[in-house]
């Protein structure tokens, strides 16, 4: 069979277009471009099989074609239904990966796709988020034995991994690639600060200066996400739980109150948690007309939908990605790309020199579980601080930039007690 025919696509006549995207990106991605040519003499993968579970757009294509360029059968699985460009995936297929997704599928088909992909019978994976995990582990149990491992790409997947692992239910090693320094201190902060906010402006075609933006959670996303709005001059509320970060908030200049409050103030919401109901009726009800309700968390679950329809008299589809609530009170209120991932669903997702750290991250990852002489027991592991230096470092080569370099006498300085 051939490749194409293995695979569940929108329309292989797509890939030209898909391509070009593919080839724009790959121009952007330095760090990508050096280990697919040390992956292309070491071939770290051969003869392995491995699934991509992540945002089916250019950049992770061009992180598939890397991975495949090692010697590995790739397939590809969308993460997200809205975030999934049906020109890339054919464009990959055309390129001899195989694919299961399209654009806007139901839940139905996007449970589908996932089993349909996890068939390939895969030796490593990348997940985003802890649905390939959470699949094999529930429904796919047959396949712990055969998976030898695999990398996760975000915040909400590795709380998910470190609940199975607490609980001995972890069935494989897995590395936490959003926490390594080189990932979520550019790709979390810069990344979704900037993506997020191209999202919701090419969606609402509305100005963002002088308004009042809410931003729910001020981990490493939220700080990118208030950052960039406060750059675009607006006023910046921050809601938190975590008393530390609340504090960080107000020392970074911004308002800190509880979303009751925050709620009658804000013309933007952007929820970037990782838990569920964040924004919910008790939040509805007090909101202004016009306000917009984005969010830029894994799963569609912050701003609780449920709870939206049920206080809405009326709704329709006002623009492409906005969805009006019309409120019995005559208030309407805006959700924005179905309450998911907005700087993907309604936008192209974090820049390509971002995604460039990112997934020479992944990359590296899989390769070092590909290429370990012993396997490695069922648990999550940090990424290596050597492999975050090096990805630093070829970052730096990229951009010709270069640092200074501790002399000897200064290392033996920092590792001795003695000196003062």
């Amino acid at each position: 069979m051939s490749v194409l025919t293995e695979s569940t696509i929108r329309n292989i006549e797509l890939a030209p277009q898909g391509q070009l995207k593919i080839d724009w990106v790959q121009e952007h991605m330095p760090v990508l471009n050096q280990l697919r040519k040390e992956f292309e003499q070491g071939l770290p993968f051969k003869g392995k099989r491995v699934v991509v579970c992540l945002h089916l757009e250019a950049k992770t294509a061009y992180l598939a074609k890397v991975i495949q360029a090692g010697g590995a059968e790739v397939t590809v699985v969308a993460s997200n239904p809205l975030s999934t460009q049906d020109d890339v995936v054919a464009a990959l297929v055309a390129g001899g990966i195989r694919a299961h997704a399209w654009h806007g599928a139901t839940a139905e088909e996007y449970q589908q796709h996932i089993h349909q992909a996890l068939d390939f019978n895969p030796d490593y994976i990348i997940d985003d988020g802890g649905d390939l995990v959470s699949t094999i582990h529930q429904e796919r149990r047959e396949l712990i034995a055969h998976v030898k491992g695999g990398a996760e790409e975000t915040t909400t997947g590795i709380l998910r991994l470190k609940a199975m692992e607490n609980k001995g239910e972890l069935g494989f090693p897995m590395i936490a690639v959003n926490d390594a320094q080189m990932k979520f201190l550019f790709d979390n902060r810069y990344g979704t600060g900037q993506s997020v906010w191209d999202g919701i402006m090419r969606t609402t075609n509305l100005v963002v200066s002088g308004k009042t933006v809410v931003v729910a959670g001020y981990g490493w996303c939220g700080k990118g996400v208030a950052m960039r709005a406060k750059g675009l001059g607006a006023r910046v509320i921050v809601c938190e739980v975590d008393a530390v970060k609340a504090n960080e908030a107000w020392m970074d200049g911004f308002l800190v109150m509880p979303m009751l409050q925050a709620a009658a103030q804000g013309d933007f919401f952007v929820t970037v948690t990782g838990d569920k109901d964040v924004i919910r009726g008790e939040h509805f009800n007090v909101m202004k007309n016009g306000a917009i309700l984005a969010n830029a968390g894994h799963f569609d679950v912050e701003v609780n939908k449920v709870e939206l329809n049920a206080l809405a008299k009326e709704k329709r589809i006002v623009r492409p990605n906005i969805e009006e609530f019309k409120m019995k009170d005559g208030r309407k209120l805006f959700l924005l790309a179905e309450g998911r991932l907005v700087n993907l669903a309604a936008g192209d997702g974090h820049p390509a020199e971002v995604m460039d750290m990112t997934f020479a991250l992944q990359a590296l990852s899989l390769a070092s579980l590909a290429t370990q002489t012993e396997p490695l027991p069922p648990k999550v592991y940090p990424v290596p601080y050597e492999m975050d230096q090096r990805v630093a470092r070829l970052k730096l080569e990229a951009l010709n930039l270069k640092i200074d370099e501790l002399s000897e006498e200064q290392k033996a300085y920092l590792s001795n007690w003695v000196h003062g």
